[in-house]
């Protein structure tokens, strides 16, 4: 067996690097996978770049098998498919997913990995962490079939929740967003687009995911009476203004966060496996690599993460290539 691994860190706030790792021996009920590509969660991993996690949020956003701390040095990632090189039999060879880091080899329970179901390229199911979250995100909106659904923000989450969205039978969904580039990726997932000053308000629900306070305040305008908007934003240390006069209470408007390590109680029954389970069979539909915009090989993993981070690389999911 291969011990030896390498593996991208944050050494400081805007500085990455490669490190040399020694793997542990598999134990039982323990696999041994080879990564064949990564994602960069921009949004999330660009403030994490940039040290900008607030200190009161160190460990609840510490990622499933991060290695350090916050601001740094620390190995931070979640997006990771692989083969599994040792392990059960069932497993032996399949593709698989893993909220691991961007590593070229890593040993995890077995009870960490998803297989990639067959149809499902593994080049795409490395989207699977953000279809995950538009999942948990519909799971706390519970939209009902023929509901008039705005989704502000076409960064990466915004546009898989839009794709999960487009196969809700008589849904009526419109992606919205500043940057009209973005409409060709509305196209290609079934849906509208509409940039915010001509997006079609009296909206049964919205769905926030633009991470400005321009994007929440539109949100609320496009609002039906007794609508209500689910913020899936993460501003990281920023402090953000919302705007909850004028109309806000005789229209009796709601505002409810999702975050993605809670499973709604309105599906108490389902795991945390179950819902990755369930986002890698909706990968299925090859409508979702519209949201794969780019690729780089790990080795450049430290010039490309700064570049992604400010902007100067746009991007919605960055492939990292192995």
């Amino acid at each position: 067996m291969e011990r030896d691994a390498r593996a991208f860190w944050i050494r400081s706030p805007g500085e990455g690097e490669i490190r040399s790792e020694e793997l542990p021996e598999p134990g039982p009920g323990e696999v041994l996978v080879r990564t064949v590509c990564s994602g960069v969660s921009r949004g999330t991993e660009a403030l994490v770049f940039r040290g900008r996690v607030p200190a009161s949020q160190h460990e609840v956003m510490r990622a499933p098998f991060q290695a350090g701390a916050f601001p740094g040095p620390v190995k931070y990632g979640y997006l990771n498919v692989g083969v599994v090189e040792h392990g059960p039999s069932g497993l032996l060879g399949r593709p698989v997913f893993c909220l691991y880091p961007h590593q070229t080899r890593y040993v995890v329970p077995a009870s960490a990995v998803s297989p990639v179901p067959d149809g499902v390229p593994p080049e795409r199911a490395v989207l699977a962490g953000t279809v995950e979250t538009a999942v948990n995100a519909l799971w706390d909106a519970a939209p009902l079939v023929g509901d008039r659904v705005a989704v502000v923000g076409a960064g990466m989450v915004g546009c898989a929740v839009a794709g999960v969205l487009a196969g809700l039978p008589g849904t009526s969904v419109q992606l919205v967003d500043t940057d009209p580039a973005r409409a060709r990726i509305a196209r290609t997932l079934g849906v509208a687009f509409a940039s915010p000053d001509q997006a079609e308000a009296d909206r049964d629900l919205v769905i926030h995911a633009s991470a400005t306070e321009a994007g929440l305040a539109r949100s609320l305008e496009l609002l039906a009476p007794e609508g209500e908007v689910i913020e899936l934003s993460w501003y990281g240390d920023r402090r953000i203004a919302v705007p909850l006069g004028e109309g806000f209470h005789s229209r009796r408007l709601a505002i409810r966060a999702s975050q993605v390590g809670t499973i709604s109680p309105r599906r108490g029954r389902r795991t945390f496996a179950d819902r990755i389970a369930l986002a890698l069979r909706l990968l299925a539909d090859p409508a979702f690599d519209a949201l794969i915009t780019g690729e780089s090989p790990f080795e450049e993993l430290p010039r490309v993460m700064p570049r992604l981070a400010d902007g100067d690389l746009p991007a919605l999911c960055h492939r990292i290539a192995y």
